[in-house]
């Protein structure tokens, strides 16, 4: 049997990094990782295709050659994803849907054959084993079942081409111990960490290596340190040992604050060879932590936290949200000089959403104050609820605080603020011809740029005065700005032209002037 597996766009995002990317040449940051495991779960006979489109273009050949086409695809994707699947519909083949995208929203995809739902390893051989039967496979195959990830197989790899992408994904651990209520990680994965073997995480790492990969790995759990005894004591050590003698290898991951609460945890992270942490950092507003659930960064000193992070050698990427009902006109301010002060640089502003199953969802459908599903896109300046907030103050507040935190004015000294709190002795540095190309056309774009010239030098001359060591990081931190800025322009421009396209002077469209009705009846 031919399988197609088809991975649909990203949108041009925060989290795309795509005008970023375009410095060193590249289209994306990670491989599609879950059709890769699911790939791995195929019968051994079976002949197997992948198609990356935000890579490569699927072409009219590679979908008749499929006798299935498998696709997977997160909220973000879900333009494309339809775009595709009417595609696919159109030469009458079969599709199966999986993925985070059609576990939520399985009931929008009509043209959708068979839905493979929740995670593979369980539902996946069920198909798998009406097809190999000749019983008629079921068109939803789900379960409240999870995983035990120890029994999951190594991810395809000979299905991508590692050179098209600037970073290789690894999975060590599903499920998340907190239960913050804007979140659906939860709904999907469970509280409780289920973590794969020391053995599984070196043979994903050694599969890269002999392939050649030098550089960094994403882990992509949503909380790495779920489960930190396990991590201290198999973990970690087992990839400072594996580390010993090779070049490259910076590892990326999510975690939750307390990282900042274990010293010895810090440290070993750092030894293993992880740089950069996500972290939900949300708001400095505490009634809006307490709102949200997000208790483990309620009553503590967020900036403490967060500088602690950074003397361990790891830099904090964040996610910051506005539009909490305890959110006030002071939270725009407050947001600015509480990521300025903090020295987060990637610091990644959305406005409050809420996505299909999590506990803020169930509450305001209860308030009728849910206006449709998320964009999937948690920075674009959207949102699918109705604030307790004006829409308009919101709305420009929002705006004010993306401006700010981008600008050269504010960015570059945010830069200077990481660079001095960040210590980089355990980091490994490999230095390749695209990123002095990269650096090279920083020149020209912000360099020579009349507006940001004279931040952009005054930082390249203080990082080589003061930190040499930290200047090609600082390099890719100024690039980030300007992805950045790019993305918040294109989401300004989208926004104006809707506005005029339904010639609205204002965010207080019909459907949110009902909803604000019906919450004040």
């Amino acid at each position: 049997m031919n399988i197609l597996m088809v991975y649909p766009q990203f949108p041009d995002t925060f989290w795309s990094f795509k005008h970023a990317l375009a410095f060193i040449g590249k289209k994306i940051n990670n491989p599609p990782l879950g059709l890769m495991t699911i790939a791995s779960l195929l019968p051994e006979n079976w002949s197997k295709k992948l198609v990356d489109t935000n890579i490569s273009v699927l072409k009219k050949e590679d979908i008749e050659w499929a006798d299935l086409v498998f696709i997977s695809a997160m909220d973000v994707q879900r333009s494309d994803c339809q775009d595709l699947i009417r595609r696919v519909k159109r030469h009458n083949k079969k599709i199966v849907a999986g993925g985070p995208l059609f576990t939520a929203e399985f009931t929008k995809f009509p043209e959708v054959d068979y839905f493979v739902l929740n995670e593979g390893e369980i539902t996946l051989p069920q198909f798998l084993s009406d097809l190999e039967n000749n019983r008629k496979p079921q068109h939803i195959y789900s379960t409240d079942q999870f995983a035990d990830i120890q029994k999951s197989p190594l991810p395809d790899i000979s299905l991508i081409n590692i050179d098209d992408y600037e970073c290789m994904s690894i999975q060590f651990s599903r499920g998340c111990p907190f239960q913050c209520d804007f979140c659906n990680v939860t709904a999907l994965l469970g509280h409780k960490s289920r973590m794969k073997t020391a053995t599984q995480i070196i043979n994903e790492l050694e599969q890269f290596y002999q392939a050649g990969w030098r550089r960094d790995v994403f882990f992509v759990d949503d909380n790495f340190i779920g489960n930190k005894k396990y991590l201290k004591e198999e973990i970690l050590p087992a990839l400072i040992n594996w580390r010993k003698g090779k070049k490259g290898y910076s590892f990326i991951t999510e975690a939750s604050i307390n990282l900042s609460d274990d010293p010895d945890l810090m440290r070993l992270m750092s030894l293993a060879g992880f740089t950069t942490v996500f972290i939900g950092i949300e708001t400095p507003n505490e009634s809006s932590l307490i709102e949200c659930n997000k208790n483990q960064n309620a009553k503590r000193d967020l900036l403490k936290s967060i500088n602690k992070i950074h003397h361990s050698g790891i830099q904090v990427m964040a996610g910051f949200i506005v539009g909490f009902d305890n959110d006030t006109p002071k939270i725009f301010d407050q947001m600015i000089k509480f990521i300025q002060e903090s020295g987060i640089v990637t610091a990644m502003v959305g406005l409050l959403q809420a996505p299909n199953g999590t506990a803020l969802y169930k509450r305001l459908e209860s308030e009728g104050r849910i206006l449709h599903e998320t964009s999937g896109d948690n920075a674009d300046g959207s949102t699918n609820i109705v604030p307790k907030m004006d829409p308009i103050l919101l709305k420009n507040g929002y705006i004010h605080i993306i401006n700010s935190i981008y600008s050269p004015q504010l960015l570059y000294p945010r830069i200077k603020t990481l660079l001095r709190a960040y210590r980089t002795e355990n980091i490994p540095s490999l230095v390749y011809f695209k990123e002095i190309f990269a650096f090279l056309k920083t020149i020209f774009r912000m360099g020579l740029n009349p507006k940001e010239g004279k931040y952009y030098w005054n930082l390249l001359f203080w990082t080589l005065f003061h930190y040499p060591s930290k200047f090609a990081l600082a390099i890719t931190l100024l690039i980030y700005g300007y992805h950045f800025r790019k993305v918040n322009a294109q989401n300004q421009r989208k926004a104006t032209s809707e506005i005029n396209r339904n010639n609205i002077g204002n965010i207080r469209q019909p459907a949110i002037e009902k909803k604000l009705t019906q919450v004040g009846q």
